[in-house]
């Protein structure tokens, strides 16, 4: 079994607010979590209205597919219409035994 993590470090340039901010991120979890059936959660810079965190998880039995839906998702964030920069992301995959 493969446990793969994923943190995306991502700039709200448009957002001016908390408020706004809480609701870019509701969209992005809310499409990544229906679209790719992984966990998806803010996990850093809470109080920063222009930057944000996000933490994906995806478990599964092969190695190669836990990287390809990660990175898929990764995909998904850049190319979608969020309004948001990723200025970095950062995949691993840890065996568990």
């Amino acid at each position: 079994m493969n446990v793969g993590m994923c943190k995306i470090n991502l700039r709200l340039p448009e957002n001016l607010s908390l408020k706004g901010k809480r609701q870019v991120l509701k969209s992005i979890t809310t499409r990544v979590r229906n679209k790719f059936n992984v966990s998806v959660a803010e996990v850093d810079d809470h109080d920063h209205w222009q930057l944000a965190t996000i933490g994906i998880c995806c478990v599964s039995n092969d190695n190669r597919y836990t990287n390809e839906v990660l990175s898929k998702v990764v995909d998904f964030v850049i190319s979608g219409r969020f309004e948001v920069e990723i200025l970095d992301y950062e995949i691993e995959i840890l065996p568990v035994w």
